[in-house]
């Protein structure tokens, strides 16, 4: 009777400190390609590979789905009047959402266009109040990629600059 490993090896690919113990990280297809696009998105393809700005886009992306949903809640509910004001509502958001994830790999213009988003979904709980809750878990998404995205960058650097 043969024994198996307690813990098979993984593979990691590059997410936080990469020592020399540390094992390689295998994605499934789906995960590969949801990775790829998020970097291509951050503006990796120019060489420049920004963690934070790959997670950033990830959470605009979503974000822009649920703004959506947003608007036409407030526009099915008939809560504004005039009653299409909920139609750009969520028009505006999620315009505000594109246009971030189109200016993400310039600089920082699309994470503060990000913060601004935020700051307008959350507000938009005055008027549908059950969009501070989704706009409460976005908002923690964003900020957690954010710094938690920055920092990993910051390793990264550091690591490479060792190198």
């Amino acid at each position: 009777m043969t024994q198996q490993p307690a813990n098979p090896p993984r593979k990691s690919r590059g997410f936080g400190s990469a020592g020399p113990d540390d094992e390689e990280l295998v994605l499934s297809p789906s995960e590969a390609a949801a990775h790829n696009s998020a970097m291509r998105i951050s503006g990796a393809s120019r060489g420049e590979r920004s963690t934070r700005k790959a997670l950033a886009s990830i959470v605009l992306g979503f974000e822009l789905i649920i703004v959506v949903l947003i608007g036409l809640t407030i526009f099915g509910l008939g809560i504004t009047d005039p009653r299409w004001l909920g139609l750009v509502i969520g028009g505006v958001l999620a315009l505000m959402c594109v246009v971030g994830l189109a200016t993400i790999r310039f600089g920082e213009v699309g994470i503060w266009i990000g913060w601004a988003t935020h700051v307008l979904m959350l507000a938009t709980a005055f008027i549908l109040p059950a969009a501070l809750f989704v706009g409460v878990i976005f908002t923690a998404l964003w900020v957690y990629c954010i710094v938690r995205g920055g920092k990993i960058d910051r390793e990264n650097a550091m690591l490479a600059a060792q190198a």
